[in-house]
């Protein structure tokens, strides 16, 4: 019998992409901790301690901002999960122009995210945007959708969930596919309907996929900033303001190393949030 012989590699294949990972990852995140401590410009900087975040914690439009987050990210997590999973099921069963219907779900992730706010933006306008104009033509009053502070987050949120439920419903028809048909099968044998096969195959063993869309989904509502800028600019007052762009306006402000400490906090608030849900769903899933 013959040993097969292992081969390695040396560890300066790893370089080149250890280069690259410390240049644009690590050593920036190093800086920034760093640079959140000082008060600076792009010639100058001067060491001032934990006064920026003290700084930022005492911003008024903080806690706010702390909140609309949060209900951002729930709102447009949940709604991409279940959207996603009810589109994905429904574009893997025998449903007629299923290939093209897939198209045009995922058509909207394909599109710039500030052209899409602008155009949303304008279709909401209260008085001659084209959603009241329709609802008008039915006899109903439309509301002011980004101008009213009790339904302009929810309102953006919307438009998020349109824009990304096709990411989830690709990464859901890729989980669906994967499931071997055997098992509806032999559910059909045993007198199973679409409705049993859903609840007892579909949805069980889609687990992975929908783990998946809700990480990625719930980070990117921790971190949106360019939909909410574009459609609302935090307004009004401060009604759609996230932790990012709260960070945004200090930067145009000139406040480079209070936003920085923005940046900082909105960092460990996503980690904090996130990786505890990531252990909370890996380990679920392991126990299927």
């Amino acid at each position: 019998m013959t040993k097969t012989k292992m081969r390695t590699y040396s560890y300066f294949f790893l370089l080149p992409a250890g280069i690259i990972y410390f240049v644009f990852y690590l050593l920036p995140t190093i800086l920034s901790f760093f640079f959140s401590m000082t008060r600076w410009t792009l010639t100058k900087w001067t060491y001032i301690g934990f006064e920026n975040y003290a700084t930022f914690f005492s911003e008024t439009s903080l806690s706010i901002g702390f909140r609309n987050t949060l209900v951002y990210a729930v709102v447009t997590c949940g709604l991409k999960v279940v959207l996603g999973l009810l589109l994905g099921a429904f574009l893997t069963s025998r449903v007629l122009f299923k290939n093209y219907l897939r198209s045009v779900i995922f058509f909207p992730t394909l599109l710039s995210t500030i052209a899409v706010g602008i155009a949303f933006s304008t279709m909401m306008h209260p008085s001659h945007g084209m959603f009241n104009t329709v609802l008008a033509s039915l006899g109903i009053t439309g509301p002011d959708w980004l101008g009213n502070t009790k339904i302009a987050l929810l309102s953006v949120a919307m438009v998020d969930v349109w824009k990304g439920v096709g990411v989830a419903t690709v990464i859901y028809i890729a989980g669906i596919s994967a499931i071997p048909q055997e098992y509806y099968e032999a559910l059909k044998i045993d007198g199973g309907n679409n409705y049993s096969a859903f609840w007892n195959i579909t949805l069980p063993l889609s687990r992975p996929a929908m783990n998946s869309v809700i990480i990625l989904a719930f980070i990117g509502g921790l971190r949106s900033f360019d939909l909410i800028w574009a459609m609302t600019k935090g307004g009004p007052g401060f009604t759609t303001d996230l932790i990012a762009s709260i960070i945004y306006k200090q930067y145009q402000a000139g406040f480079y190393g209070l936003a920085t400490a923005g940046n900082v906090i909105l960092f460990i608030a996503v980690s904090v949030l996130a990786f505890p849900l990531y252990k909370f769903l890996t380990k679920s899933e392991v126990n299927l």
